[in-house]
């Protein structure tokens, strides 16, 4: 296997980019112009490897050579696509200048899901700034869902709480201890209020 990464100051949960293309010289340009964002760059160089790298980690975008041995680029975003894991994760395919001309294999590209498609050799500047984008959405896709998962995290402690002071009313607890909990529950559903209310 020849799956290789290499990231600069790269944390624990930091997306990667995952680049297939079964020639070395094409990881390598691609890894210089992508070197400049300082995320970790995952390689594969089959379709095989790449969907072995999919399932191993998380992936912010996948650049895709379309002309490769075996499982090429479009096999390989179809089975991208068709795995729950991996089906959002955005495609952009790269092909050579001979196969660009192909309206067919421009159309095949976004069919199969590809989110763009590049001509090689490519302009590294636009590159670089899609690559960006890409990288953008994903960790605002992540703050956001961090938001909803500590909401929910509130949203259940308030219910687990709701549910003791229903036990203890069905109980007959005394009125001092069920005021205090009534009152720690308003507080509570105060806070959740104000959070909603500075977003």
């Amino acid at each position: 296997m020849t799956i290789r990464t290499t990231a600069r100051g790269a944390g624990e949960h930091e997306a990667s980019i995952l680049l297939v293309d079964d020639m070395e010289d094409n990881l390598v340009a691609l890894e210089a112009v992508l070197s400049a964002l300082q995320v970790p760059l995952v390689r594969a160089v089959s379709g095989e490897e790449a969907m072995k790298a999919l399932l191993r980690q998380d992936f912010a975008l996948v650049l895709l050579d379309v002309m490769m041995p075996g499982m090429d680029g479009f096999e390989t975003a179809s089975h991208i696509k068709r795995l729950d894991q991996t089906k959002d994760i955005p495609i952009i395919f790269l092909t050579g200048a001979e196969t660009a001309t192909d309206a067919g294999y421009a159309f095949r590209g976004y069919a199969t899901g590809a989110v763009d498609y590049l001509t090689k050799p490519f302009d590294p500047w636009v590159l670089r700034t899609k690559v960006a984008v890409f990288l953008d959405l994903h960790r605002k896709n992540r703050q956001l869902q961090d938001l909803l998962d500590h909401e929910q995290y509130r949203l259940d402690d308030f219910a687990q709480r709701l549910q003791v002071v229903e036990s203890e009313l069905s109980s007959g607890a005394d009125t001092e201890q069920l005021a205090r909990h009534v009152a720690e529950l308003a507080e509570s559903l105060e806070e959740l209020r104000l959070r909603r209310a500075e977003r």
